[in-house]
């Protein structure tokens, strides 16, 4: 959507003219005030605005606009050019500087180039959705070479393993491992049964996890069925095993080595046969040593160890996460959400996540909620990020492989430098020059240099057809 924002109808009806064959939306203001007011709502691709606008002038709209909306293009337009506010405008962040009375082949060419860059944005949202699609794995997603790696090990050892442990820190995808594990081994068809052992109350573990007879303590009104035995023929989880006391660690051996359970009353055991996968974020090994967890047990659950990288190990895979998590909230809260900004994915690059993917999920979540546009902005990512987050402007950045170049420096001769001390490597070259993948795509047609992109269809390489920005006047 195109907002336009000048008190010359005469001016608006022509951009709108022009804008509709480009293939536009257009809404138009006739003050600035107006318009600024109503920035968190309109949800504007990009806005043409006069500088010297009733109101609120022309450069402080667009000053307004980089705060509120980082990732909308702006045009100025001025009866009165000068050299001095063409490079003030592109100073902070206009996109060009156009002259009235306007020259339409001048006009058109601008909408055709950011039209095209918000194609090409909505393409790289596609992709980004279609690769996460791709490189989905029992729910898990991760197109690194870790996260493949953990595939491929949970394949080959889901229809043989027992026992197995499940280390990482909280929120790296635990639960969902065992389920794979379960799901792509012999007893898919029997329970998955899951049991969070730090939910427990310690008095109570014995008949959760084996069960009682009727009258075997005071409340014990009924027998129950314990967890190992509901299991039985298949899986269960037992999540967080370094809360789970030590009186209750023997006991768990015993089941563990013969299939043994003995419910609370009863006189005779049971025998099931039980795939028994533990979990924990802790250093077994550190609580063995301290005394809290048995060393015979610990050895026993540690047959086979899965070790699930943090999400800071294998950052590459967050755009993918990304996109399906918003996929997935966009479809459940019924927004017409297709992605995230630029800024906002660099807000998410630039994040720690101690608690890995779950927190990425739950913020995407918040966001989500908040949103009302197609695109998850910075502003509303920072905003359920809460008070630990912080603009990915003000956040300090590892030292770049190569100079950063001022944004005035911008020009054909800087970015093509960028490139070459990046040995042609985009990532890099767009990181040394304060831009996000997307934006320096963006510039790259901009200045009329041809670069290759992924598409849905291909996600290698292709060649897309570059656009020539206009001189400023």
């Amino acid at each position: 959507m195109l907002l336009i924002v000048d008190d010359e109808s005469d001016v608006v009806a022509l951009i709108e003219r022009f804008a509709h064959e480009k293939g536009f939306d257009t809404v138009a203001r006739s003050r600035g005030e107006q318009m600024v007011a109503e920035l968190p709502s309109l949800d504007a691709d990009a806005v043409i605005v006069d500088l010297r606008v009733p109101g609120i002038g022309g450069l402080d709209i667009l000053r307004a606009i980089r705060e509120a909306v980082p990732d909308c293009e702006v045009i100025l337009m001025t009866s009165q050019a000068s050299v001095d506010s063409a490079i003030e405008s592109v100073k902070r962040g206009a996109l060009d500087y156009l002259q009235k009375p306007l020259d339409l082949d001048r006009l058109g060419e601008l909408l055709a180039t950011v039209y095209h860059g918000i194609e090409r944005r909505k393409l790289l949202l596609a992709v980004d959705s279609e690769m996460a699609s791709r490189f989905e794995f029992q729910g898990l997603i991760g197109r690194s070479a870790v996260m493949q790696q953990l595939f491929d090990s949970i394949r080959r050892l889901a229809p043989h393993v027992r026992t197995a442990l499940v280390t990482g820190e909280t929120g790296t995808g635990k639960e969902l491992v065992s389920r794979a594990i379960h799901k792509l081994g012999t007893r898919r068809d029997r329970r998955f049964i899951a049991c969070n052992c730090s939910a427990i109350v310690e008095t109570l573990f014995e008949s959760e996890l084996f069960g009682h007879m009727r009258g075997a303590f005071t409340g014990a009104t009924d027998a129950k069925t314990g967890l190992f035995e509901l299991a039985d023929g298949g899986t269960i989880f037992l999540d967080e095993i370094g809360e789970m006391p030590l009186t209750m660690q023997a006991k768990l051996l015993r089941v563990v080595e013969y299939g043994e359970v003995q419910r609370v009353g009863a006189t005779a055991p049971r025998h099931v046969d039980v795939r028994v996968i533990a979990a924990t974020n802790r250093n077994l090994l550190d609580e063995v040593a301290a005394g809290r967890f048995r060393q015979d047990l610990y050895y026993r659950l540690n047959i086979v160890e899965i070790s699930l990288p943090a999400l800071r190990d294998h950052a590459e895979d967050i755009p993918y996460l990304s996109a399906a998590f918003v996929k997935e909230f966009a479809e459940r809260f019924r927004k017409p959400l297709i992605g995230i900004s630029p800024g906002a994915e660099r807000v998410l690059q630039n994040s720690p996540w101690p608690g890995n993917v779950r927190e990425l999920r739950n913020t995407l979540e918040r966001a989500c909620m908040l949103s009302e546009s197609h695109l998850l902005s910075e502003r509303e990512l920072l905003s359920a990020m809460g008070s630990r987050a912080q603009p990915a402007s003000a956040r300090s950045e590892p030292a770049p492989v190569i100079p950063r170049a001022p944004a005035l420096e911008l020009t054909r001769d800087a970015v093509q430098d960028a490139l070459q001390r990046a040995g042609g490597n985009k990532s890099a070259a767009a990181r040394a020059l304060g831009l996000s993948r997307r934006a320096f795509y963006r510039r790259l047609e901009s200045l009329g240099l041809h670069t290759t992109e992924p598409t849905a269809a291909n996600p290698a390489n292709i060649l897309e057809p570059s656009y020539k920005k206009p001189n400023m006047p």
